[in-house]
């Protein structure tokens, strides 16, 4: 099912941080309207934040109110196919009811911050459609996020300055050259100014901070419904040697897996795609000298291959003073966007992950192992467009 991206306007509002606000992020996607308005609104009818959910017959009124018409789903399986064409808003849920989603539906494209159609066992308990909302309503052409109303730039706008404004004032509060007086008062209009707007000093640090990334998931199926052992090592390459920033799971679906990977939206795209590239890579040279790679000498050679891919960086007995700082930094900054991304995973994608040990597949082929190691060593992985980092100039 086609997927774009799509916040309802959160961040431009200057929301940041993690919630489970997918009533407000829908109904801000179908209506048009400012992500703040929708969120004030709906947070005064059931008179607590609406950041972690609204519930079902809040939302049902507030749609009411504005001539959205509501539709019995019969707990049909989810399918976008089914849906009228323009733009529903539909209400998800799974058995037993203890995981339910909204997300908005326009022209069959699902409008979310995540995919519920890859997620298993959701069923269309209501949808809500409206006449106006199908004239006056398109879907965006220059981006995957829909178009920002007056109000949304406005309140955008106004925050930046006010994170100017306290950026510059830390600045002067922390430099050693300010007198006690400039400090002082430098200190106090920043106290003055985060309990105004109800902020704290990790929202006025830079971009760097993982409160303000923006985190996502992306899947590649491969056939089967149980992966092979050297699937999950190169699954396992991507996300700890060249994008560490990332993480993967796995899921299976009728007779196919499907390798996750979720962390920050860049770099999930960037492993996705590279994770590919190695996959048909590795498959069709075990093929080519093997005949296969799911079983037997085919599969040891692509176990080899994956464990002689090149891991990059130095050494640590050889590395400078500097190269293990940045390394430091590095791994630090890694190890909080995991962490980040697994509370991320758990609160906009209801998904707990639990870890176990299996033993592998028991090695068939010594020597063709080893001929893929070889021919994996000598594999130049390149990256296009991967981001920089702390220890690239």
């Amino acid at each position: 099912m086609d997927f774009i991206w799509n916040d309802g306007g959160r961040a431009a509002c200057g929301f940041v941080g993690l919630a489970g606000d997918c009533v407000t992020r829908s109904i801000a996607i179908a209506t048009g309207a400012a992500y703040r308005e929708v969120y004030e609104k709906l947070g005064s009818a059931t008179e607590k934040s609406p950041r972690n959910g609204v519930h079902v017959e809040i939302a049902a009124q507030y749609l009411a109110e504005r001539e959205w018409l509501r539709h019995p789903g019969a707990w049909n399986e989810f399918n976008v196919d089914l849906l009228p064409a323009g733009i529903v808003i539909v209400h998800l849920s799974k058995q037993g009811g203890r995981e339910q989603h909204f997300t908005t539906v326009i022209d069959r494209v699902i409008h979310d911050t995540w995919n519920p159609a890859d997620d298993d066992g959701y069923h269309l308990i209501s949808s809500w459609t409206s006449e106006r909302a199908q004239s006056e309503c398109r879907l965006p052409m220059k981006s995957a996020h829909q178009a920002r109303s007056d109000s949304q730039e406005l309140t955008q706008s106004e925050f930046d300055k006010i994170l100017h404004r306290l950026r510059a004032l830390d600045r002067t509060a922390s430099n050693s050259g300010s007198t006690e007086g400039e400090k002082h008062n430098a200190l106090r209009m920043m106290q003055s100014l985060m309990l105004r707007h109800n902020l704290t000093r990790d929202d006025i640090v830079d971009d760097d901070n993982v409160e303000h990334v923006l985190f996502t998931r992306m899947a590649c199926p491969v056939n089967g419904s149980r992966a092979c052992s050297w699937e999950k090592y190169l699954a396992y390459y991507v996300t700890h040697h060249i994008f560490p920033m990332t993480q993967s799971y796995q899921s299976t679906r009728r007779n196919r897996t499907f390798f996750w990977f979720y962390g920050p939206k860049s770099d999930v795209q960037n492993a996705l795609a590279l994770f590919r590239e190695l996959l048909l890579t590795i498959a069709t040279a075990a093929q080519l000298r093997f005949g296969g790679h799911t079983r037997g000498s085919g599969a040891s050679y692509a176990e080899g291959y994956v464990l002689g891919l090149p891991k990059g960086g130095s050494e640590p007995s050889q590395a400078t003073q500097k190269e293990a700082t940045d390394r430091a930094l590095i791994q630090t900054r890694s190890l909080a966007l995991r962490e980040t991304a697994n509370k991320w995973l758990a609160d906009e994608c209801n998904i707990r992950l639990s870890y176990t040990s299996q033993s592998g597949r028991v090695e068939h082929d010594p020597a063709a192992r080893q001929r893929g190691k070889i021919d994996g060593a000598q594999h130049e992985v390149v990256v296009p467009s991967a981001p920089r980092r702390i220890t690239q100039k």
